[in-house]
């Protein structure tokens, strides 16, 4: 959807803010900019409206230059949110978020229905919010009418400027949590410049890191923790931040693999004996393919070591379960409720793949705690 082809912003004194950058954006994603300050983030961002006009290279919509779109045109067909919110004080928040569809033409009826929408989206009453100042509203309150204002004429593209940065933290990740509920509501292009790494990680589908106007790794968060593609990224975002985002490490990175399973047509006795082999005080039950039935402790085996003739009719639910999607973040919420103090993991036709452990869990994240330790100390 979105392209640039060796773009590139020389200012006339001969300063290369931004160097030959080449990218593409597809449609619904959410992309973050983020460097130090002076990296051309903000630069880049702006010349996807031609608030600042590049002077190498192509940028592309839908395949239309767009040096070739008039200039008052593109932004109005762009939303634009930025860090001092920018709502004009004299206009209501009615006004201020009908301020592009009046300016597009659209008729008192259309404007109003869609400010009433946008205002409930973003959790504002319109009988008690639409005919306010913004000076009436708190900061959070204004920034999210900065938002709305920004989606009024339905943009396939925004653009959003440190939208956050100004706010303190308690709403400031608020914001956060609500404009990820309305991305997978609405679906658009995001253009998002920040220069804190935790909210990159937190918001971006794929995340670009700049220094000094040149582009130096454009990829997913996931990507961007575990294989940082140059020493400077890495030291930007930190050697063990990935264990700050537990939702960012698969289950697959922290689970045991070859659980202690048995059979579900194995008798009670032949299960003790596989848990002695084993040394463990439960086992998965499954299938002869592997397919997860459900869980049985050696207190329950010894309980019904008379009456019953299989494990199967011993076994009790193997709940919760993740599926090896789920993260580290999942797994941790998931341990608290399991009874047996271990989660299993299954794949597809949910046949069982690994398991989670307090045991595992602690490894992992003590690893992590011992090696910082290590690091301040050194």
């Amino acid at each position: 959807m979105l392209t640039f082809q060796d773009v590139g912003k020389t200012y006339p004194d001969g300063f290369q803010a931004v160097k030959s950058l080449s990218f593409d954006i597809e449609r619904g994603e959410f992309i973050v900019l983020i460097g130090p300050s002076g990296c051309g983030k903000t630069t880049t961002m702006k010349m996807i409206n031609r608030l600042i006009a590049h002077t190498e290279g192509v940028i592309t919509i839908d395949g239309v230059d767009i040096s070739r779109v008039n200039p008052v045109t593109l932004r109005r067909n762009i939303g634009y949110v930025i860090q001092q919110i920018g709502l004009f004080p004299h206009f209501t928040i009615e006004e201020n978020i009908a301020l592009v569809p009046s300016l597009k033409g659209w008729s008192r009826s259309r404007k109003k229905e869609r400010v009433e929408e946008l205002l409930l989206m973003i959790g504002l009453d319109p009988a008690q919010f639409a005919k306010r100042y913004p000076r009436e509203l708190s900061g959070g309150q204004q920034q999210r009418v900065g938002v709305a204002r920004a989606l009024a004429a339905d943009p396939d593209i925004v653009l959003m400027d440190e939208p956050f940065g100004a706010l303190d933290p308690i709403t400031r990740e608020q914001l956060q949590e609500e404009l990820m509920n309305l991305q997978r509501k609405m679906k658009k292009t995001i253009v998002f410049v920040t220069h804190d790494m935790d909210e990159a990680l937190k918001l971006g589908d794929r995340i670009a890191v700049m220094k000094d106007g040149v582009l130096l790794q454009f990829d997913t968060p996931d990507k961007l923790l575990k294989e940082p593609a140059h020493g400077f990224v890495e030291q930007f975002i930190g050697k063990k931040r990935i264990y700050q985002n537990p939702e960012l490490i698969p289950v697959a990175d922290i689970m045991r693999e070859n659980p202690a399973t048995v059979h579900s047509s194995r008798s009670p006795a032949r299960a003790l004996a596989m848990m002695r082999q084993r040394r463990t005080d439960t086992l998965l039950v499954v299938h002869e393919d592997g397919e997860l039935i459900g869980i049985v402790s050696a207190y329950d085996l010894q309980a019904r070591m008379e009456d019953a003739v299989t494990v199967r009719e011993i076994a009790l639910p193997a709940e919760p379960r993740l599926d090896l999607s789920a993260s580290a973040k999942d797994a941790l919420m998931a341990i608290e409720r399991s009874s047996f103090g271990l989660v299993p993991v299954v794949g597809a036709e949910n046949k069982v793949v690994g398991v989670v452990t307090r045991g595992s869990l602690l490894t992992v994240f003590s690893k992590y705690w011992t090696d910082l330790v290590g690091e301040s100390v050194s």
